[in-house]
């Protein structure tokens, strides 16, 4: 009976997304640097190397990395204006740094040999958590018990009106849960196909087509990357909105 060794077909694809300890092989404590510590880092750095060193020589004529900066910065400010409103963007200096954030450890997560940090659920529910706290307290600080406005739809008939209030409280607490698993899921069954894949590019018959198609879900990964940063950030402009203007 052939062996997984001699088919050739030995692949785990989950592996590539187990949190190890930089320095040795021991236990991991909540103090132990691991890979997860290093590409957060990094990913800070990225986005320190464009927005802040990248254009400390602001000049009329913007270069690339300035020109790359203020796009994104342009993007993210009428994202805001747009979904928030005016108010919103009190905001910008938080939502924008959550941007950038998600964004190039979407990216950071495609070099080879790297490790795509928000695709763990540890690092995207404390993101979603952090956006949902900040924009809950928010409300009750800005608007008092008016927030609470929030769940109760003025629009529906009276007798529905507890029931759609019951249904809009559930679906608010679940909002950090679909905040983060989203954001999580798309990273982690994206990557876990290009590693099933590249598997098969060890099998010389199938090994063209396998590269085609690690290719293609490559640049797909590369348009996800985007995509999930910027659902992200939207997603927080709307529960911001629901802070700064409650009630239906």
């Amino acid at each position: 009976m052939a062996t997984e060794e001699s088919t050739g077909l030995v692949f785990h694809p989950m592996d590539q997304f187990i949190v190890r300890p930089l320095f040795g092989d021991g236990p991991i404590h909540w103090y132990t640097p691991t890979n997860v510590t290093l590409w957060l880092m990094l990913a800070v750095l990225v986005v320190w190397l464009l927005f802040v060193a990248g254009t400390s020589g602001r000049s009329l004529i913007p270069s690339r990395v300035q020109s790359m900066a203020e796009l994104t910065y342009g993007m993210v400010h009428k994202m805001i204006e747009e979904v928030s409103g005016k108010e919103g963007l009190r905001y910008f200096p938080y939502i924008f740094t959550l941007f950038c954030f998600i964004l190039f450890s979407n990216l950071l997560g495609l070099v080879p040999k790297s490790f795509t940090t928000t695709s763990h659920i540890a690092v995207t529910g404390v993101l979603a958590l952090m956006v949902f706290l900040g924009v809950t307290i928010l409300g009750f600080v800005l608007n008092g018990t008016h927030f609470l406005g929030l769940f109760w739809v003025k629009s529906a008939p009276l007798a529905l009106r507890p029931v759609l209030a019951v249904i809009e409280l559930i679906s608010y607490f679940v909002r950090p849960v679909s905040h983060s698993i989203r954001l999580a899921g798309n990273l982690l069954a994206g990557h876990a196909v290009i590693k099933v894949f590249a598997a098969f590019a060890a099998i010389a018959v199938v090994a063209p087509v396998s590269i085609l198609a690690i290719v293609g879900m490559y640049a797909f990964e590369v348009m996800v990357s985007v995509i999930q940063a910027y659902v992200f950030t939207i997603l927080t402009c709307v529960y911001l909105k629901d802070a700064l203007h409650p009630g239906h």
